[in-house]
């Protein structure tokens, strides 16, 4: 159920952007799930990809710098309260989220949560019949 997210430091420059999603799409790795937040002088991209490790390989041998992080990808009811509830399984066993980001299509959202115990959050969900994509519904062949 841990999912590999790669978290990528991109200095505020433009063009930068598109020249990684151009490194990717010429290794065939697809981008499931994107989220970027802004500093002064540089972003964090955080990702969740198709091929976790030949990213961070391809974008590292093109100087960018990039980390894996364990995280995991909730599936929720896209519906008012459906992400409600799962956060409130998680505080009521005083788990602290570090961030999250999310999208909905149809009937359901995708939640990507990352918190320093993860292992535990996993744990949490499954025993509160949460549902949780496994890395095999996310990763390329």
């Amino acid at each position: 159920m841990i999912i590999k997210q790669l978290s990528i430091f991109l200095e505020d420059k433009s063009g930068r952007l598109t020249e990684l999603t151009k490194i990717l799409a010429e290794n065939d790795i697809n981008i499931t799930a994107l989220s970027i937040a802004d500093a002064a002088d540089y972003g964090i991209i955080r990702m969740v990809v198709g091929r976790p490790e030949l990213a961070m390989k391809v974008l590292k041998e093109k100087s960018f710098s990039v980390q894996l992080t364990n995280v995991a990808c909730l599936i929720v009811p896209n519906k008012p309260g459906g992400l409600y509830h799962a956060l409130r399984i998680l505080t009521d066993n005083n788990i602290n989220i570090d961030y999250m980001y999310a999208f909905a299509i149809n009937a359901t959202a995708s939640v990507v949560i990352r918190s320093a115990s993860i292992t535990d959050v996993i744990e949490i969900l499954q025993k509160n019949k949460m549902e949780l994509l496994k890395a095999s519904q996310i990763y390329q062949v």
